[in-house]
């Protein structure tokens, strides 16, 4: 049997009572698949990701994190999050540090590697990235793309068993999507646990196992990719991908 390493059961959050952000959302990825999360605006996606891992509460149901059980009392949300790669819409970097001192601090404040082990697997994610003649410059020297791209290196270093990505692109210029799409494809290839909130179809139709749409809240279809595209049989699903495919 498949490992999960993301199980979601009967999720439900409200931001106040009048207004419930998430309804009774399942789901589960299984080790090695890519999910891709869509819907309009509103409709609850960054919630449940930042649920998944522990940056958003959630008010009933469970969630499981390869093995962590969020919903426990206890849950050493650190040791999670060094497991859970999250790359932001905004790239989070720390702008008075280097490229590579942004992706070393976290391997040595939280991992606990030496310095130079740290240094080592940073210099080879730069160059994974294909950013390594940028290694020693500023977050605020290098164009957006370039940015996006060391937020993902900075995640994979700390050997994450899942990435999770929360509208990567939306903030880029459109010239530089395609370069940050790409590091997200090759990580698809390889094997990667990948959950991303996206609009792009296109990333979606090339490597995703599984789409999930949302609406208001609810998961209303959790199709596999062909499926998807096919006939999805849901008309709100249908609505929407008759308007972001028209671009």
């Amino acid at each position: 049997m498949t490992d999960t390493i993301i199980a979601l059961q009967n999720v439900s959050k409200w931001y106040n009572p009048a207004f419930q952000v998430l309804k009774d959302c399942t789901l589960a990825v299984p080790k090695g698949e890519v999910v891709v999360v869509c819907g309009p605006s509103g409709s609850g996606k960054s919630t449940l990701i930042k649920c998944i891992n522990a940056l958003e509460s959630f008010r009933e149901g469970e969630i499981t994190v390869d093995g962590v059980r969020l919903h426990e009392k206890g849950v050493n949300l650190p040791k999670l999050r060094a497991r859970v790669g999250m790359v932001f819409q905004h790239f989070e970097l720390f702008p008075h540090l280097s490229v590579l001192d942004n992706l070393d601090l976290a391997q040595i404040k939280v991992l606990g590697r030496g310095k130079q082990e740290a240094r080592t697997k940073s210099e080879a994610l730069l160059h994974r990235v294909e950013l390594s003649e940028h290694a020693n410059k500023f977050p605020g020297q290098l164009s957006g793309g370039q940015q996006q791209r060391v937020a993902i290196a900075r995640a994979l270093a700390m050997d994450p068993v899942v990435m999770l990505f929360d509208e990567p692109t939306s903030a880029l210029d459109p010239e530089m999507v395609s370069e940050v799409l790409d590091v997200m494809v090759k990580l698809a290839h390889e094997g990667m646990t990948m959950m991303v909130v996206t609009h792009e179809m296109g990333f979606a139709r090339k490597v995703a196992h599984r789409v999930v749409f949302m609406d208001r809240g609810e998961i209303v279809v959790d199709a596999p990719k062909d499926a998807f595209f096919g006939d999805v049989g849901n008309e709100r699903a249908k609505l929407f991908l008759s308007k972001i495919l028209q671009h």
